[in-house]
C-alpha cells in the first residue's frame, strides 16, 4: 500500500507535515492506560492555561477549513473535537487500545491522528479532492457521497475512508477487535510542525511498543510527491 496526497493538496497547504506510520500483529487485548494517561495529562495540563481554541496547531487546521470553503467551528478537525471533549468531561472514551492511544496521542500534541484497518482498504490511499461518486460509510450505517471537490481519504476502488479531510472517519477502515494491520496518519500545519510530527512519532511508536511489543515502521513526508509505502505484507480486502 501506498499512502501519499494530491499535488494540489501539496500546492494550497505548503506547510503540511505528515507522519505516517504502520504496524501488523494489532491486539485488541492489551492494557494501554499507562501510555494514554500519560498523553492525556499533557493535554489537560495545556487546556488548564488556555482552551484548544487558541492552540497554534488548531488555528492552522481552522485556516486551512476556511481556505476549503468550510466553518471549521462547524467542520473540526479531528484533534479539536477530542480536546474539546476531553476539556468539557475529564477524559476520553475507550474504545479499542490503538484507537485510544492514537486519540491520546492527537490531544497530546493537538494534531489529527487517524488510524485505519489497512485490509479494509482497496489498494492505495489518497488524500485527494472527491469527484462525487466516491462512497462513504458513516459510522450510524448510513451510505453517503462526498461533494465533489470536497478533501476525502480515497482508495483505488472509490471509496472514502474520511470526509472533509481531517473531519470524520469511515465505518469501513475502523479498527475493531479483527484488525490486524494498522494505517496510522498524523498531519499538522502550523509552525514547528515537522519537529513536532518527529516527537508525535517516537512517543507512539514508544507507546505501542510499550503496550505490545511491537515495532512500527514509518517515517515523514516531506512533501514534493512524497509518498509512504508500507513494506507489510497485504491482505484480503474486506467489501462489507
Amino acid at each position: 500500500m501506498r499512502f501519499g496526497y494530491a499535488s494540489f493538496i501539496e500546492e494550497r497547504f505548503p506547510g503540511l507535515s505528515t507522519c505516517v506510520m504502520d504496524l501488523e500483529g494489532v491486539w485488541a487485548d492489551v492494557d494501554a492506560t499507562g501510555p494514554v494517561g500519560r498523553f492525556t495529562a499533557r493535554a489537560l495540563k495545556r487546556l488548564q492555561t488556555e482552551t484548544e481554541g487558541g492552540f497554534a496547531e488548531i488555528q492552522a487546521w481552522r485556516r486551512a477549513y476556511t481556505k476549503m470553503g468550510l466553518k471549521p467551528t462547524r467542520y473540526r478537525c479531528a484533534s479539536e473535537a477530542l480536546l474539546r471533549r476531553l476539556r468539557k468531561s475529564g477524559a476520553l472514551p475507550a474504545l479499542h487500545p490503538l484507537i485510544d492511544l492514537c486519540n491520546a496521542a492527537s490531544v497530546a500534541f493537538a494534531v489529527p491522528v487517524a488510524v485505519f484497518d489497512m485490509d479494509r482498504i482497496q489498494g492505495d490511499l489518497c488524500v485527494r479532492d472527491a469527484g462525487g461518486d466516491e462512497s462513504y460509510l458513516a459510522f450510524s450505517g448510513a451510505a453517503e457521497t462526498p461533494d465533489p471537490g470536497e478533501v476525502i481519504f480515497a482508495d483505488a476502488g472509490g471509496h472514502a475512508h474520511a470526509r472533509r479531510w481531517a473531519h470524520r472517519q469511515s465505518l469501513r477502515s475502523a479498527v475493531s477487535d479483527r484488525t490486524t494491520r494498522a494505517l496510522i496518519v498524523a498531519e499538522a500545519q502550523h509552525a514547528e510542525a515537522t519537529a513536532q510530527m518527529q516527537g508525535l512519532m517516537d512517543g507512539l511508536r514508544d507507546a505501542i511498543a510499550e503496550v505490545s511489543g511491537i515495532k512500527a515502521g514509518g517515517r515523514l513526508l516531506d512533501g514534493s510527491g512524497d509518498v509512504f509505502v508500507s513494506s507489510i505484507a497485504g491482505g484480503d480486502v474486506g467489501v462489507g
